[in-house]
């Protein structure tokens, strides 16, 4: 048995029920000036958190090239490097210290492992993530990582959901998480705003700031999922709404990158001179990331770095 959270994707209008969230969380762009955003509130639960050490096991599954690879470790190695300019990815990591029960989340790159012959086939169901996660260990302070190539379909991946955390329930607990990229099924789905969206609002997408519109979307859903694990890990931790279907540390952002965001505009970012690609956090190796929002205990309102 094992619980877990799914996220959809950052493009805004994809269902009724995230219009009518936008429309509560954000005014149209001509009020915006006029309406404060109104204080969102997600209740504490009283469970316990991934504080301290936590290690982030990678499992590959299906082939990355070895420049894929590195922007994934390098997102992973800034989130706790002091060294990068600022705004940094670990400026962005540190709004988790903020959550109840005090101290850091300091996550730190574990063990990696490979499954470029896809051993399970192409087409996964949840289970087959847990049991890919497992190989990871099943070790306290640990989160499990399954991240799948972009010819690897995942039940409800591109439909309902971009990644997911979740734990396992019997004795030898551990917690868990999968991303998939998008880039050829549904980069307008899980890789907004480095793509044109599905659905709403048509605004030029943004260019993405490592060059991979799909492992540059995984960063973006990776971030949403492990500031969900530490926040949530169990299902006991920081959410709004139903424990099935929770809004958490950055969903209930969705859709917010920097200042002025509004549905269909990722807000107010940082942009390259060179390149013209767009980014709100430095990490390490000269790396540059975008960040979703990520909601803030202290303010009740979604933080953005820039």
């Amino acid at each position: 048995m094992a619980s877990s959270s799914s996220y959809p994707s950052a493009t805004p209008n994809l269902q009724f029920s995230k219009i009518c969230f936008f429309f509560l969380l954000f005014t149209s762009y001509s009020m915006a000036a006029l309406v404060q955003q109104p204080p969102l509130v997600l209740k504490y639960h009283k469970g316990a958190l991934l504080k301290g050490a936590v290690t982030a096991n990678l499992i590959w599954y299906g082939k990355f090239t070895p420049t894929q690879r590195s922007i994934i470790v390098d997102f992973l190695q800034s989130l706790n490097s002091a060294k990068s300019l600022q705004p940094s990815v670990s400026s962005w990591w540190k709004t988790t210290e903020k959550y109840s029960g005090g101290g850091s989340s300091n996550l730190v790159l574990g063990k990696q492992f490979f499954d470029e012959n896809c051993s399970l086939g192409k087409s996964l169901k949840n289970s087959h993530i847990i049991y890919l996660a497992a190989k990871g260990g099943h070790l306290n302070g640990a989160v499990n990582v399954v991240l799948t190539a972009e010819d690897v379909a995942v039940d409800g991946f591109c439909m309902s959901r971009c990644g997911t955390h979740g734990s396992t329930r019997e004795a030898t607990r551990f917690a868990y998480a999968w991303v998939g990229n998008a880039e050829t099924q549904c980069p307008g789905y899980c890789a907004w705003p480095f793509h044109q969206p599905v659905y709403g609002p048509q605004t030029p997408p943004l260019v993405s700031p490592n060059g991979d519109v799909g492992v540059d979307g995984m960063v973006i859903n990776l971030a949403t999922v492990l500031a969900g694990t530490v926040t949530n890990p169990f299902n006991k931790g920081y959410f709004q709404g139903p424990a099935t279907a929770p809004l958490e540390a950055v969903t209930s952002c969705t859709g917010v990158f920097g200042s002025g965001a509004y549905p269909g505009y990722a807000g107010n970012v940082l942009t390259e001179k060179t390149s013209g690609a767009s980014y709100n956090a430095h990490g390490v190796n000269g790396r540059r990331f975008l960040m979703p929002a990520m909601w803030d205990p202290q303010t009740s309102l979604c933080s953005t770095l820039v």
